[in-house]
């Protein structure tokens, strides 16, 4: 499937997920420093890890699945059936992060603020990026 990519998508889901790890690593890093200030307060186990992993996955996942949408809609002629694709694909994935989100909060196998935060990484990576390097 990723060979059917087009190199755009490839390209820009590779930095997609390069700011996420990155966010999450970050964001493990400021829970254990948060904890060892704040030990009975802001937890460091195995719910944050699974947290950031699981919000880390949607993440990328959400942006994968809009650059194939993107590409598909690229090459339908049919604008409206364009625009219905886009939407449709829009509602499908902010579904797939409600759904991650009432389980990160309902599940106690994660914590819910490390399993929320890591769907806001991918957009913080790319603002920042485009402040620090403009293309």
């Amino acid at each position: 499937m990723w060979n059917k990519l087009q190199p755009a998508v490839q390209k820009e889901t590779k930095r997609v997920a390069i700011y996420t790890v990155t966010g999450v690593v970050l964001m493990w890093a400021a829970f254990l420093i948060l904890h060892l200030i704040f030990p009975a307060k802001v937890p460091f186990d195995y719910t944050v890890i699974l947290g950031g992993l699981g919000g880390g996955f949607i993440a990328v996942l959400n942006f994968l699945l809009m650059g194939i949408t993107v590409q598909k809609v690229a090459a339908d002629p049919d604008e409206e059936h364009a625009r219905l694709t886009m939407r449709s694909s829009y509602s499908r994935r902010s579904m797939i992060q409600l759904f991650w989100g009432g389980l990160a909060i309902l599940v106690p196998c994660f914590q819910f603020v490390a399993g929320i935060l890591p769907l806001l990484f991918p957009s913080f990576g790319i603002k920042l990026k485009a402040i620090i390097k403009p293309e």
